[in-house]
């Protein structure tokens, strides 16, 4: 049996669903730009140690299938030879400073396991990477062959759709060239798009219809608000028109595992993820594995456990790190059954638990998730048979929806809408973005019938990189929480001259400089077969 065939004789399924993103980084002017650590961080902490789970869950035929969302950015990165050969670098720099730290911590007791413990992780990441050629698309490709994972992918840029819907054909670029990047990937196209921010607004699935998109997953509200309500409310995909199916997020598998007070990641015996060595330490020491010119950065060495709300913080314990993530994996699969024993009971059909996150909470902001999630494949396959895992893709083809429903405008984001997206700090960047997409749609149609051009052929095809980059859900959200809140100003701005320049250039018969387009294409070099055609 295929691994994304539903086991047989269940009386309930859970879909779990990781989206794994980060903007668009490349940064080849600056090899210490520290937002590339963001992407260092996601493959060490994050993707290697997913990948790795699969594998050992592959190897000893535990019947475990996993949903996967990868945007199309981060693909991009993954794949880029340059960007690849930094992240070993950096990964080489951290075992160097793993090593000195088991050499500085020598006779201390608790900190030194603690070291060691780094020390064998991060050589093992290093076989890994090695082992996999570096090559972490071509093992999804492979793990997606095996029937091991389902692929989805996401908008281009992961642009917010129900706020980029003011220009449609903003939102028909990021769903048409997201399709086309999977396609390039994988050779086949996605069964399923994952919304960015589970933005959904009435009528997105025309758009989605229209590339070959057969579901998506909203937020609860998506479905529980819609009209008809669905009598199987979140447990049951519905259409919701053009055969597109829509599956809806289960509240209480996100509150157990996202919730700041109720969720797992809060135990008191998890690493505490806000205190690294690389703040900690004395600046000279730490200087070579933080930033040159010396701003602190997280290294992913961090020595101490949550221990409780106050700011006094001892010492972690990688054992009773582990055993409390396979408690709380007990419990997860525990609370599981009784949901799906309560639920069949109900329904007319075996419920469907979706159950969704962002990837980089296991491993990189959950340190033992990787752990929790591999022992809870275990003990759903090993302790209970009330219940197992699918795909969406799957349940799908075995239970097609029987309902059609109209859901409303939602989101995952806080409030349930477009609050977070459009507030205060960040309501100016939807003028721009609206302004910049309907330029970008009069120029492909000025230019629809104009000689084959090299040139400006590539002029088009930079300015809707532009055009896209500068979409990126990632900017308004930075703005709105706070963070790195220059750098996203600093990537509008950058995306939007960069758009501003060629639009000029062009409306004005001018033939762009191509030492500058070169430059920039070098710069950003995301989907590398873009067709401009898609923004008309």
């Amino acid at each position: 049996m295929n691994a994304l065939t539903p086991p047989p004789d269940r009386q309930g399924y859970v879909a779990l669903i990781l989206h794994a993103h980060l903007p668009y980084m490349r940064h080849p002017e600056d090899p210490h730009a520290l937002e590339l650590r963001w992407l260092y961080d996601g493959i060490t902490e994050c993707y290697l140690p997913l990948l790795e789970v699969l594998e050992h869950l592959g190897a000893d035929g535990v019947p475990f299938v996993l949903t996967l969302s990868v945007s199309p950015t981060l693909l991009n990165m993954l794949a880029d030879p340059l960007l690849r050969r930094r992240y070993e670098a950096h990964l080489d720099a951290l075992i160097e400073l793993a090593d000195r730290e088991v050499a500085r911590t020598a006779g201390d007791g608790e900190i030194h396991a603690v070291a060691q413990m780094y020390q064998h992780l991060l050589r093992r990441r290093r076989r890994q990477w090695r082992r996999l050629g570096g090559d972490l698309t071509g093992a999804l490709r492979d793990l997606a062959g095996a029937g091991r994972i389902e692929l989805l992918t996401c908008a281009a840029t992961h642009g917010f759709l129900p706020l980029l819907a003011v220009r449609p054909e903003a939102v028909r670029a990021q769903v048409a060239v997201a399709v086309a990047e999977f396609r390039r990937f994988f050779g086949h196209p996605p069964a399923g798009f994952w919304l960015p921010e589970c933005g959904y607004y009435p009528g997105l699935e025309t758009v989605l219809a229209a590339e070959g998109v057969r579901y998506v997953v909203l937020e609860t509200h998506g479905l529980t608000g819609a009209r008809p309500a669905p009598s199987a409310g979140a447990y049951a995909p519905v259409w919701i028109g053009d055969g597109v199916a829509a599956l809806g997020r289960d509240p209480e598998t996100s509150r157990q595992v996202w919730s700041a007070r109720e969720g797992y990641p809060g135990d008191y015996a998890y690493r505490e993820y806000y205190r690294d060595v690389g703040f900690d330490l004395d600046l000279e020491y730490v200087r070579p594995y933080v930033h040159p010119d010396g701003h602190r950065v997280a290294t992913g060495i961090k020595y101490f456990r949550i221990t409780g709300p106050t700011d006094h913080k001892a010492i972690y314990d990688p054992g009773a790190a582990h055993q409390t993530a396979v408690r709380h994996a007990g419990h997860f699969v525990w609370c599981r059954e009784r949901q799906v024993e309560y639920l069949a009971a109900r329904l007319h059909r075996p419920p469907l638990i979706v159950a969704p996150y962002d990837a980089e909470l296991f491993g990189h902001w959950w340190f033992e998730g990787p752990v929790w999630l591999e022992h809870v494949a275990r003990r759903a396959a090993c302790e209970q048979s009330v219940w197992g895992f699918t795909t969406p893709g799957a349940y799908l083809a075995a239970h097609p929806p029987v309902e059609r429903v109209e859901p409303p405008l939602s989101s995952w984001g806080y409030g349930g809408y477009c609050d977070f997206w459009l507030s205060g700090p960040n309501h100016w960047v939807w003028r721009h973005l609206h302004h910049t997409s309907a330029r970008m749609a009069e120029l492909v149609r000025r230019h629809a019938r104009a000689p084959r051009d090299a040139l400006l052929h590539r002029a088009l095809r930079q300015a809707g990189r532009e055009v896209l980059l500068a979409q990126a859900s990632d900017w308004p959200f930075i703005l709105r929480s706070g963070t790195q809140v220059e750098y996203a100003r600093r990537r509008l701005h950058l995306h939007l001259g960069r758009f501003t320049r060629l639009y000029e250039d062009l409306t004005a018969g001018r033939r762009p400089d191509p030492d500058w387009l070169r430059q920039v294409e070098e710069e950003d070099a995301c989907f590398p077969d873009l067709d401009p055609a898609v923004f008309a």
